[in-house]
């Protein structure tokens, strides 16, 4: 599986959860740590879990080699990290407060649909 079609099984499993306001960064260039953001929110904890856990499970199911998540035991900021694409499930009151869209403005927004 290429990087291309992992996003797009990322973006799909997020939105069958009911993801809000899926957004990709690509951050090649402008950062060593991975060539995507993938940056999400859901409106509770629970939700935050739910989605988080449905990624995690596609990533398993895909044969990624993944590591812990760090803060699925909050559920307000959970950073999922799939080597080239991390995925950021945040909370709706934390993403407003992080902003990462903001802080990562020079990245180009890459437009994901399911219909690709």
């Amino acid at each position: 599986m290429n990087t291309k079609q992992l996003l797009e099984a990322i973006v799909d499993c997020a939105e069958d959860k009911k993801a809000q306001d899926v957004v990709v960064l690509d951050i090649r260039g402008l950062s060593v740590m991975a060539d995507y953001f993938v940056i999400c929110h859901g409106n509770s904890e629970t939700q935050v879990q739910a989605i988080a856990d449905a990624i995690r499970e596609k990533g398993l199911e895909l044969g990624i080699d993944l590591r812990p998540p760090e803060g699925l035991d909050f559920a307000r900021w959970v950073l999922i990290d799939l080597g080239d694409i991390i995925v950021h499930v945040f909370h709706k009151e934390d993403r407003e407060f992080y902003n990462l869209e903001k802080i990562w403005a020079d990245a180009s927004r890459i437009q994901i649909s399911q219909s690709m």
